[in-house]
């Protein structure tokens, strides 16, 4: 009866795996349908891709590509700024966001609460509400056009600030910050050569979520960056769909957009391998 009742109990327990995985598959397949869909249209001419979906890619790649490139818009140097904002901003706002995080976490002061509260309220307040004040002050302090307003700003992050502060709080114990203490170590070094390697996982995690949220970025960067040569991706893709309709090139839109996001691609093959340790383990288990 026992063996029967493990036979069964495994069969099931088969059974629900092979459910999973097929849902896995399909969920999988379904999320890069459309990097498929997207990269095949690359392929093809602007008559093509009205016609309609098709599974075969075209030959028009390299011709897309030379028009792209013959184009007017500039965008090798759209890539470069891309890059520039978008790694400058992820590194800062990773790395602020920890370190307020591990100062909440690790010391008690007046106020923390009613601190740790306000932060949280101002994650929930909309970008395009602080839109017109933002873009006044970035205008009052000579910004304007500038790459620094964009990547300074980005240091204040609060949904970064809360995942940190969430992982520090399940993974970091005190002892290991009083332990440091004693040994002599200052704060910033224990910071950097404890707190910082600890927390790796989920810093990477982050850092992809926000490398990706700032090379997607059209609305603020749009309202700063006037000069065509230090305007992004997403701004040049925009300004792409909207030429006049004689000029309007399906083929060429869609090769500059399969080109604005190999970098994306490559930054996630890069720091994927810590997305499960950064959401389901922690760098010390208390």
């Amino acid at each position: 009866m026992q063996k029967e009742g493990n036979l069964k109990e495994g069969l099931g327990l088969g059974a629900r795996r092979v459910i999973a995985y097929i849902v896995l598959g399909f969920i999988t397949v379904l999320c890069l349908f459309w990097f498929y869909v997207l990269f095949v249209n690359a392929t093809r001419t602007s008559g093509e891709i009205q016609l309609g979906f098709s599974a075969i890619p075209g030959s028009n790649f390299f011709e897309n590509w030379k028009n792209l490139m013959k184009g007017t818009q500039p965008v090798w140097s759209g890539l470069f700024n891309s890059v520039l904002i978008a790694g400058a901003s992820a590194a800062l706002t990773t790395y602020f966001s920890t370190m307020t995080a591990y100062a909440i976490h690790a010391y008690n002061f007046k106020l923390k609460k009613v601190m740790f509260t306000f932060i949280l309220m101002v994650m929930m307040i909309p970008t395009q509400v602080t839109a017109l004040g933002f873009l006044q002050l970035i205008g009052n302090m000579g910004l304007e056009d500038s790459f620094v307003g964009l990547i300074v700003p980005s240091i204040a992050a609060p949904v970064t600030f809360f995942y940190m502060k969430q992982y520090l709080d399940s993974t970091l114990p005190m002892a290991i910050i009083e332990a440091a203490r004693i040994d002599g170590a200052g704060e910033f070094r224990i910071f950097n050569t404890i707190i910082l390697p600890l927390a790796k996982p989920a810093i990477a995690v982050q850092a992809i979520f926000a490398f990706v949220g700032s090379w997607n970025n059209y609305f603020v960067p749009a309202l700063i960056l006037h000069e065509d040569s230090k305007k992004t991706l997403p701004i040049l893709i925009a300004q792409l769909r909207s030429a006049d309709y004689l000029k309007f090139d399906m083929g060429q839109v869609y090769m500059m957009i399969a080109f604005s996001i190999f970098p994306v691609i490559i930054v996630y093959l890069c720091l994927s391998k810590y997305i499960v340790q950064g959401t389901t383990l922690g760098g010390v288990k208390g």
